[in-house]
């Protein structure tokens, strides 16, 4: 009764819009659960019975080792970065993020590129009459596969982590090594445990990249639930199983994000003072320093400047064929169709962030939870959900069409409309949490003072909430564009006919082994993203001094 009565009062047209926007997001998620307990038919029958195993082992086999690996690097570079000087330690401070800025399937293939036959390396022994196995240099294996999402995902944890450090008090390092610890003690019985909810979330956060990817694990031939699902819906033409395939996929995310929550546990870590002095970077010398500094050189040169580097060599001699009309079209499409999601999710955002921070009670908290709903799930499960929608949106508009007696009817899944409110699920709890930062930030103090004045809610939103938040707005707007511009599984799945983008040319050319004419399209997102990641570098570490 209290619950009826508490939804009541905050039912107005904030409440209206986002739970009309919440319900965008719901409906698909609901649609994979439910089609796990529908009937099953032989393709699936088949599939259970002879590939699901497989799909699952090599699911999790990534899974569990990309999360170890990304784990131990990501976790040391920032204990590094945070607690130590060395030579070039301010560039790597931000340098090591960079890696971020290269979709895992870019560095598959350019990866591949290096270490095949025709690559630089074996070129290079043969010219020095230096014979090996084919074998070590093959990439397109399950290992390989671990090595590629390592490299290009470890900025996850390390940017978590390090920004967790750096707001730790000193005093705790600093009695630890009065107390006799040395480097390795206190990192494994002091920063570990201190850290522990830190790592764990951005660890989450790889697994769930790893989870949605299509690109690494179909360029290297492995079977996963991604690969999986376009090869049921696109060669076997079965939904259905699709569709359950997905429903699985989102019950490994949900177990994965229960088990984050157990491992957590209630355990918290904080200072029991207002004053807390951060961390003072000690200065390392000898042998020591020159370690650290090699460690990160050697991260930053196989994780970004390695693959860029042989991109910009594929670009140049692939220029004068690629660089076209036709890909200043791609150019266009990839911008357009990622501005206007973006722009999208950003007006969403606002709705939803004003609505929650201006009501308390069980709604809104309701609404925020269900937000990040749609980035946790991966993209080909989103993608079957969306198209299947769409489909009863087309079979219900054809039969009004017929009942009115009207000569056709509206399309919709051969439009741009299906992508877009497929990114907008998607990525809609990316741009919403920078937004709800926003909002935390200016407070409320402002907004109660302009309603005493008289001025309505609405008025207020957009004479006063709006300019405090252009910085959040901003922000929210590019993190989401990036996604957007380098997002994959969502794209090849819902892209109309005769519409391409750079990151699904970019594949396609990779997956014809036309690799080097992949190299532009690559560079394009890779420059755009790294702008980004050192924009909102400098936007944050100015903010934290």
């Amino acid at each position: 009764m209290k619950l009826i009565q508490q939804t009541k009062q905050h039912m107005n047209l904030w409440a209206v819009l986002s739970l009309l926007f919440i319900s965008i997001i719901i409906i698909p998620n609901f649609l994979i659960g439910i089609n796990l307990f529908t009937e099953p038919n032989e393709n699936w029958q088949h599939i259970k019975d002879y590939l699901l195993i497989n799909y699952t082992y090599n699911t999790l086999i990534i899974v569990v080792f990309t999360a170890l690996a990304t784990m131990f690097i990501g976790t040391s570079l920032a204990w590094l970065i945070t607690s130590y000087k060395f030579p070039l330690r301010n560039f790597f401070k931000w340098a090591l993020i960079l890696p971020l800025a290269i979709p895992a399937y870019m560095g598959a293939y350019t990866y591949h590129g290096i270490l095949n036959y025709t690559g630089v390396i074996q070129v290079t022994l043969r010219d020095f009459d230096i014979m090996v196995d084919q074998k070590y240099f093959n990439i397109m294996t399950i290992p390989g596969a671990i090595f590629i999402f390592t490299l290009f995902l470890y900025p996850y944890v390390y940017v978590i982590t390090k920004g967790f450090l750096e707001n730790q008090s000193a005093s705790i390092i600093e009695n630890a090594r009065l107390l006799g610890g040395n480097t390795f003690q206190i990192f494994f019985r002091v920063v570990l445990p201190l850290s522990r909810a830190a790592i764990i979330g951005g660890v989450v956060l790889v697994v769930m990249e790893v989870l949605n990817d299509y690109g690494v694990a179909n360029y290297f031939g492995i079977q996963t639930f991604s690969t999986a699902i376009f090869r049921t819906w696109y060669g076997m033409q079965d939904l259905d199983s699709a569709l359950k395939l997905a429903g699985i996929l989102m019950f490994l995310v949900i177990v994965i994000l229960v088990a984050e929550k157990l491992i957590r546990g209630r355990k918290s870590y904080s200072s029991s003072t207002a004053n807390v002095r951060p961390i003072e970077p000690k200065q390392l010398k000898g042998t020591n320093k020159w370690l650290v500094f090699s460690y990160c050189s050697f991260i930053f040169l196989i994780a970004f400047f390695i693959p860029v580097l042989q991109l910009s060599y594929w670009a140049f001699l692939t220029f004068e064929n690629v660089f076209s009309s036709e890909f200043i079209t791609l150019v266009y499409n990839s911008v357009f169709v990622a501005g206007i999601a973006s722009a999208i999710i950003v007006v969403v955002a606002l709705i939803i962030g004003n609505y929650t921070r201006l009501h308390r009670g069980f709604l809104p908290k309701i609404f925020s939870r269900v937000i990040a709903l749609g980035y946790s799930i991966p993209g080909a499960a989103i993608a079957i959900a969306v198209i299947t929608i769409f489909m009863s949106i087309d079979g219900l508009s054809a039969t009004v069409a017929e009942f009115l007696n009207l000569n056709g009817a509206m399309v919709l899944r051969t439009t741009l409309v299906m992508l877009v409110s497929a990114y907008i699920i998607r990525y809609m709890a990316v741009g919403f949490n920078a937004i709800e930062a926003g909002f935390e930030k200016i407070g409320s103090s402002y907004t109660e003072a302009s309603r005493g004045l008289g001025m309505s809610t609405i008025k207020t939103f957009f004479k006063v909430d709006i300019p405090m938040l252009r910085g959040a707005i901003f922000g929210g707007f590019i993190l989401v564009f990036v996604d957007i511009l380098k997002e994959l599984p969502l794209t090849l799945f819902l892209q109309p006919f005769n519409f391409s983008t750079l990151a699904t040319q970019a594949y396609r050319y990779a997956n014809d082994e036309m690799v080097h004419e992949a190299a532009l399209a690559s560079l394009f997102i890779i420059a755009v993203s790294s702008l980004c990641i050192f924009y909102f570098y400098k936007i944050l570490d100015k903010a934290s001094k």
